[in-house]
């Protein structure tokens, strides 16, 4: 007859809580939030060098270009848009009203100086794209509009 450990019982214990424990940190993770949330708050985009400039391209279907604020500060760029969109519905008795408010933003390091009077964003079919001439450093932020 072998005799029983004690601490056996202990150590599976312990891995089932390490299990979930790490299975409750992956549930959390804001990657894996930003994946199961509708039009969650980041923008899929594309940062292209070609050389004398930077061109971003970033998709924003669904807003208009009022809806979209972009900007440049201390090396970064800021996209930011908002939308408030409401539905109104009536049959009968019955009224339904839906709201809904969208909202994205994204702040991506620019990998060089830009000149920032030089900057242009155009949006076009739900894309957002912003040419940035290269330039030496500057201090300043700067909005760029939208057209």
């Amino acid at each position: 007859m072998s005799k029983r450990n004690p601490f056996d019982e202990l150590d599976e214990l312990f891995d089932r809580m390490q299990a979930n424990m790490e299975k409750a940190a992956r549930m959390w993770d804001p990657e894996t939030l930003a994946g199961d949330l509708p039009r969650a708050s980041a923008m899929s985009i594309d940062l292209e060098d070609r050389g004398d400039e930077l061109v971003l391209t970033g998709d924003l279907p669904g807003f208009e270009t009022e809806d979209i604020d972009v900007r440049v500060k201390e090396g970064t760029l800021h996209v930011a848009a908002e939308h408030d969109e409401t539905a109104e519905e009536e049959t009968g008795e019955y009224v339904r009203r839906e709201r809904r408010w969208t909202s994205v933003s994204r702040s991506v390091p620019l990998p060089a100086a830009v000149d920032a009077d030089g900057i242009t964003a155009t949006y076009n079919n739900g894309v957002l794209t912003v040419r940035m001439p290269k330039a030496e450093p500057s201090s300043e932020g700067t909005r760029i509009d939208v057209s």
